[in-house]
């Protein structure tokens, strides 16, 4: 073990408004090995140069992983994030892949706030997490990011910390550990049987590139049971899966349509991803929904692949073939969007029903029922009450046998406009028969580029969004989540999120009923890229003392 002493500096990095540079005034550091002899001692990363760095050991002999890194403050600190800059010069040998950070008051008892895979190139790695009073900060590498060999390297950390602390009360629900990914999370499924969330971004793990380019998209797995995150690069399928189609087939199988490359359609079967049939219409933000026979059907999507016509079609689950259905046509269902059909068509809010049949329950104010067999059939449903347009808006069912969705916020048009807190009730019974719309108490906050997800109790949980959207953008960020309560038929404020989910966020309900919550960004050098997740643990998992409850058990 090493002990370093560090000075303070200036440095400059793009953070949060709550989120500032901790000084170094005082800090000692510990490191378990260092190479001696080549100007790599620990100092190096609190030095202020990103020229110099530290590397662990590996001469004469080689220090096993893990290497660990630990800082004492000398003083308790509002810690809520810690910044890793690898090695900036020679190779990339060291770069952290899989690790953790943890936090401790007295050095002896230390607390997991942020865990995961760093992407291996030389960018500077943000981990924000929920703020924390601590006095010590341990990052542990446990792999080197390219399988390299048994080295950890880094050139600067620097903690992130709060003006304040409050201790977020349970009854709000409680935001844990910061999961860290090597690719920015635009889209994500739950995986059937093993309860993995399979995520990916495009054909790069921080950007997206152009229509039909790239065939190759990059993705990354978490194991919540191992609390490791794997990575891998898709290009068997020569698919590029930004901004495509999702849909859960019968089987548990993700079904992944269009999107950049957008009349391909990938299937993930037993962790290996398969090609399946080409669409008939090339599409991009389409929609799709699993029918009540295991049929996919899917509208609209002209965000790729040619403007307009993006009429209805339906894969067949076992013949594995598309087809098109002339009697489900697009333009009932478009909003008025000033951007014209290359948004109007985007994003539908579909819910397969009962005889093969499909509900549309938005964006647009105008609802439809849609018939997948034969060649297809659409019947108008009325109005969504008085809500207006509601594109990137919210819909979920979150009562399947009374056939009750609730719908919440959105915007008249996909972009720079104000987004609403309405919410409605929309009920739903035989197919292309009336349906009834209630309004309900409004939220408190204006959403758009939100996520609901349903949780076990029937309670909606409502998580992200901005006030004003703007994609790839985090102004006007909303990060307290609200709860519905159908009962009351009323939204409750929850404790705040760490991270704006914002533009290609999105959030899912995981086998132990806690949820996820990730992604965000996808842009580049942007400022709004967030490679990460956070898991909510709701009020309903804790006693009202604040310790955790006793699990529910399925018996049969």
């Amino acid at each position: 073990m090493w002990l370093y002493f560090a000075t303070a500096i200036a440095a400059y990095l793009s953070l949060a408004a709550t989120q500032t540079i901790t000084p170094r005034t005082g800090w000692t550091l510990t490191v378990d090995s260092f190479q001696s002899g080549t100007g790599n001692e620990a100092t190096k990363m609190l030095d202020g140069n990103t020229t110099t760095y530290w590397h662990s050991q590996y001469m004469p002999t080689t220090a096993a992983l893990p290497h660990v890194v630990t800082i004492d403050m000398k003083r308790i600190v509002n810690v809520n994030g810690l910044t890793y800059l690898p090695r900036q010069v020679g190779t990339l040998n060291g770069n952290i892949g899989q690790h953790t950070v943890e936090l401790s008051s007295d050095g002896t008892t230390f607390n997991t706030v942020a865990f995961g895979t760093y992407l291996d190139d030389r960018s500077l790695k943000t981990t924000p997490f929920t703020t924390t009073p601590a006095r010590y900060v341990r990052l542990t590498a446990q792999t080197e990011a390219g399988g390299r060999g048994p080295w950890t390297s880094a050139a600067e950390i620097n903690i992130l910390s709060a003006a304040t602390y409050t201790k977020p009360a349970t009854s709000g629900g409680i935001w844990g550990a910061m999961i860290d990914f090597p690719i920015v999370p635009a889209a994500a499924a739950v995986l059937e049987g093993s309860g993995k969330v399979l995520m990916w971004s495009s054909y790069k793990p921080f950007d997206f590139g152009s229509w039909g380019s790239s065939y190759t998209t990059q993705t990354a797995t978490y194991d919540p049971a191992t609390g490791t995150v794997s990575q891998r690069t898709v290009t068997n399928t020569q698919h590029d899966m930004f901004c495509p189609g999702i849909s859960l087939d019968s089987r548990g199988r993700a079904i992944v349509t269009g999107g950049n490359d957008a009349s391909k359609t990938s299937i993930y079967e037993n962790g290996n991803w398969i090609a399946g049939p080409d669409m008939k219409k090339a599409r991009g933000y389409q929609s799709s929904a699993t029918l009540s026979n295991g049929n996919i059907f899917v509208i609209g999507g002209s965000w790729s692949g040619g403007r307009g016509d993006k009429n209805g079609e339906v894969w067949n689950a076992t013949t594995n073939t598309w087809s098109l259905l002339a009697g489900c046509p697009v333009a009932p269902m478009l909003t008025a969007d000033v951007e014209g059909v290359y948004r109007s068509d985007n994003h539908a809010w579909l819910f397969g029903w009962k005889t093969g049949s499909i509900f549309q329950a938005g964006p647009s104010k105008a609802l439809n029922w849609y018939t997948a067999t034969g060649t297809g059939a659409q019947k108008p449903a009325g109005l969504r009450g008085s809500d207006p347009d509601a594109m990137n808006g919210n819909a979920i069912m979150y009562d399947a046998v009374a056939g009750k969705i609730l719908t919440v916020g959105g915007a008249p048009n996909y972009s720079n406009n104000d987004a609403t807190t309405n919410a409605r009730i929309i009920s739903i019974n035989t197919p292309g028969t009336a349906v009834s719309v209630a309004s309900v108490a409004s939220m408190a906050n204006r959403r758009a580029f939100h996520n609901s997800v349903v949780l076990p109790d029937g309670k909606v949980l409502v998580l992200g969004g901005q006030a004003y959207p703007i994609p790839f953008s985090d102004n006007t960020a909303i990060l307290t989540p609200e709860l519905f309560n159908p009962v009351t038929s009323s939204f409750t404020s929850g404790n705040p999120m760490t991270v704006p989910r914002t533009y290609h966020s999105w959030a899912l309900l995981l086998p132990d009923a806690t949820v996820i919550s990730g992604g965000g960004g996808l842009c580049g050098a942007c400022a709004t890229n967030h490679p990460n997740a956070q898991i909510y643990t709701p009020a309903y998992l804790f006693n009202a003392d604040g310790s955790k409850a006793t699990r529910p058990v399925i018996n049969s």
